[in-house]
C-alpha cells in the first residue's frame, strides 16, 4: 500500500498565496505514475485541481490556470501544489491523489489539508 500525507493547508487572506505539499510513502516498490490534486468544498463535489505526469507534463482545468502551478520530485515520490491569487471560493479540503505506473486512474488519496480563504 502507498500513503499520502498532504502538509501546508491552513488560513490565508484572500490574495494571498499557499504552497501545499503530498508525500508518497509505505510500499516503495509500487512506482508512482500520475499525481494531482483536488478540492472539496462544503456541498459541493469533488473538483480536480492539476495533475502532473512522472515526466513532468502538467495539466489544469481552465479555471485554475494562471493561478495553480503543480510540480513534483521523483525522487522524494513528493507532489507540491502552489496557490496564488486565492479567493474565499477556493476554500476547501485539498486532496492528493496518485496513480501506479500501470494505471489510468487515481488509486491512493490522502487525507486531505484545509485550506480556508478570508475575505
Amino acid at each position: 500500500q502507498v500513503q499520502l500525507v498532504e502538509s501546508g493547508g491552513g488560513l490565508v487572506q484572500a490574495g494571498g498565496s499557499l504552497s501545499l505539499s503530498c508525500a508518497a510513502s509505505g510500499s516503495i516498490f509500487i512506482s508512482i505514475g500520475a499525481m494531482g490534486w483536488y478540492r472539496q468544498a462544503p456541498g459541493r463535489q469533488r473538483e480536480w485541481v492539476a495533475s502532473v505526469t512522472r515526466g513532468g507534463n502538467t495539466n489544469y482545468p481552465d479555471s485554475m490556470k494562471g493561478r495553480v502551478t503543480i510540480s513534483r520530485d521523483n525522487a522524494k515520490n513528493t507532489v507540491y501544489l502552489q496557490m496564488n491569487s486565492l479567493k474565499p471560493e477556493d476554500t476547501a479540503v485539498y486532496y492528493c491523489a496518485a496513480a501506479r505506473r500501470d494505471s489510468t486512474t487515481y488509486n491512493y488519496w490522502g487525507q486531505g489539508t484545509q485550506v480556508t480563504v478570508s475575505s
